[in-house]
């Protein structure tokens, strides 16, 4: 079974794409907007939470994975789609969307990997940091990128990376903005596993059909019981980063942020 999920956008503007399908007891969630490198509006945020919220009673998944189409795992919001300016108010739907994203990975009841074929910036770090196991390519790296464009982490990025590598390194990651390559983030503890990228297909490959195979309701009860013991602020959260971020969104250090990325030049930030 397979679907697509999308939504018309301003003329002229990429749409968005997910692609969903289930196989062999395998729900694939695919982030397919290789152009653009996988980066997300509302609307794909929304697709990837009603793909996750439609399956989680699905008798015949026993595993899921989410991925990216291309040479990237996810590049976060798709800054291109937006539009800034001092009168606007701030759109709440893309991080109302990236939570609802994010809460449905996690309340998902079957173990969800995800496949990073790249690297995963923003949001897109937040739902590949969500995922039960999160495994990569050598090549692949994080980047929590929301300061340079005036913003702070959410999709509850906060609470799962400081609780996976302590306080001073999610500072320093969501502070400096800094790449944290794959092999790097296996060291901290951030992730599962990595492996070469001409053997990566097949090594997750594997892994997913060993979960498929395995005990799924053990797994459930297992994945719950650590995420509750382990992100105990999670939701709290989430609650913050939307009220930060909504903030934030309106300040003149974001409008000239997303200015600077789109035009390719340092950002200069006034503090306002």
């Amino acid at each position: 079974m397979s679907t697509a999920a999308s939504e018309t956008e301003a003329p002229g503007a990429a749409i968005p794409g997910v692609d969903v399908s289930v196989e062999s007891g395998v729900l694939r969630v695919t982030l397919n907007r290789p152009a653009r490198m996988n980066a997300l509006t509302w609307a794909s945020l929304e697709a990837v939470a009603d793909a996750f919220e439609a399956h989680a009673d699905d008798p015949a998944v026993r595993a899921a994975v989410l991925t990216g189409t291309g040479r990237a795992f996810c590049t976060g919001a798709d800054l291109s789609a937006t539009e800034k300016s001092e009168d606007k108010p701030a759109d709440t739907r893309t991080i109302d969307a990236a939570n609802r994203a994010v809460a449905a990975i996690r309340a998902f009841p079957r173990v969800v990997v995800a496949v990073m074929n790249g690297p995963a910036a923003g949001v897109g770090a937040s739902l590949a940091l969500i995922c039960d196991l999160t495994v990569a390519t050598e090549s692949s790296y994080f980047l929590l990128a929301f300061t340079k464009v005036g913003l702070m982490p959410d999709g509850g990025a906060t609470a799962i990376v400081a609780a996976s590598i302590g306080r001073a390194r999610a500072l320093n990651m969501a502070i400096l903005a800094e790449r944290l390559p794959a092999p790097k983030a296996l060291e901290y503890g951030l992730i599962a596993a990595t492996y070469p990228d001409d053997e990566f297909a097949s090594a997750a490959a594997t892994l997913v059909d060993r979960i498929a195979a395995g005990p799924s309701q053990a797994f459930h009860r297992t994945k719950a019981a650590i995420n509750d013991a382990t992100l105990t602020e999670y939701d709290n959260a989430l609650a913050r980063e939307r009220k930060g971020q909504l903030e934030l969104l309106v300040t003149a250090d974001h409008r000239e942020g997303v200015a600077a990325f789109l035009g390719k030049r340092p950002a200069k930030f006034g503090g306002q």
